[in-house]
């Protein structure tokens, strides 16, 4: 049926109509929400609007409706009628009534809509109160608040319109650092729950390591390739000369080496979770590193990764030869892999997610629709859209509007 068709009974309250906004509030139990719509269908009303929130067992119910008329009635015939038998009804199952005249529908929600995930390890009524204000001073408002998930983190996600997303995002991200609770800001529409394509960082993001530190372990080398990765990670150094220096440093080292350090690396706490929920969730999963294919072709395996790319350690006649073979992923390399594996998914750039932690992520993040500061340097933090500093990978499934309730309910799906 078009919207031409619908039925003039049907259709929105004009701005004169007269409408009732009916609040309900009490101990929730099962059929409090029938028997409400059993007591107003006697009226014969139309229903406008409809929300319920239930917290700690005490529900608030408000359902907006047009205003009966003398001959709409059926056992009933008057706004008086109606209000007296509301109340009769919630009084009986020791609840409160509140019924409010009014005209028309709710205002319309102000241009430009956004979704403000706030992230909190705990979440302060301080902070939030800040936010809140903050989400007031650029003009924009808070049409709805819900929880998320409760652990490991408390995350909650305001409905905000009236105000637009990247000036909603200048305004918030230097709050969020103040505050230390971690904020992103995305644009509310239908984009938000396409397919999608996530792109993440190797070492120190979907892994606890860096790689290159532990092939050096092996070679007794360890704390010179600490420095050189800390300098590079910082964008004190051009990471291709960096990663040559510290490969060289290996040279010799015998190829066995490679399945030690495979068993050596420790996923950061979150990444299945976050892998396994994106992929029965239909999203498209790959990493690009700054690493060697010696790990992530593994890591691609294990945890069933789209994509993959990364750099390449030479090995001949057994021995590692200082050298890496083919073209280096460094900062644009990263980039330009999100870009191609975005083409290759077909999915636009808009709807791709990055997640890095150092300097070299900075561009792929920048190019990426929402680029992700995972515990990440300072440079990094301000440059990206936005930040999440605790430790659970999962964590960024909330800034995509996911539940920690869906994550759990699709654990326990028998594949």
């Amino acid at each position: 049926m078009s919207a031409s068709q619908i039925p003039p009974a049907a259709a929105a309250p004009g701005e004169d109509e007269p409408t009732l906004l009916v609040k309900i509030f009490g101990k929730d139990r099962p059929g409090i929400t029938a028997g409400l719509f059993d007591t107003l269908a006697a009226y014969a009303v139309d229903v406008v609007d409809i929300e319920q929130v239930v917290t700690r067992g005490r529900i608030t119910l408000c359902v907006l409706v047009t205003t009966p008329f003398p001959d709409q009635g059926t056992t009933g015939s008057s706004e008086g009628d109606l209000r007296a038998t509301v109340h009769s009804w919630a009084e009986s199952l020791n609840l409160q009534a509140e019924i409010i005249s009014g005209r028309g529908d709710n205002r319309p929600r102000g241009v430009g809509r956004s979704h403000v995930t706030v992230l909190g390890h705990p979440l302060t009524a301080e902070s939030t109160a800040a936010i809140a204000a903050a989400i007031t001073a650029t003009g924009g408002n808070i049409d709805r608040i819900f929880r998320l998930a409760k652990y490991p983190v408390t995350a909650v996600e305001f409905a905000v319109s009236g105000a637009e997303t990247e000036a909603l995002r200048t305004v918030l991200a230097p709050e969020a650092a103040k505050l230390r609770v971690d904020v992103a800001v995305v644009a509310a529409g239908l984009q938000r729950r396409a397919q999608r394509l996530v792109v993440m960082d190797v070492d120190s993001t979907l892994i606890q390591d860096e790689v290159i530190e532990l092939f050096a372990a092996h070679a007794g080398c360890e704390a010179e390739v600490a420095e050189v990765t800390a300098a590079a990670m910082r964008g004190e150094l051009d990471f291709e000369q960096s990663l040559h220096a510290r490969v060289e440093l290996l040279r010799g080292l015998d190829a066995s080496v490679v399945d030690l350090v495979r068993k050596e690396v420790r996923l950061t706490p979150g990444a299945r979770t976050l892998v396994r929920t994106l992929k029965r969730l239909g999203y498209q999963v790959g990493v690009v590193s700054g690493g060697f294919t010696q790990v992530t072709d593994a890591l691609q395996e294990e945890l069933g990764l789209d994509f993959a790319s990364a750099n390449t350690l030479e090995i001949v006649d057994g021995k590692l030869t200082g050298r890496v073979t083919g073209a280096i992923v460094d900062r644009a390399g990263k980039a330009r892999l999100l870009r191609q594996f975005a083409h290759e998914a077909g999915v636009p750039l808009v709807q791709t997610v990055a997640i890095g932690d150092g300097a070299n992520d900075l561009d792929m993040l920048n190019t990426a629709g929402l680029g992700v500061a995972f515990n990440a340097k300072p440079v990094v933090r301000e440059a990206a859209h936005t930040a999440v500093n605790v430790p659970f990978l999962d964590t960024v499934l909330y800034l995509l509007g996911i539940t920690r309730e869906e994550v759990e309910a699709a654990d326990t799906h028998v594949e």
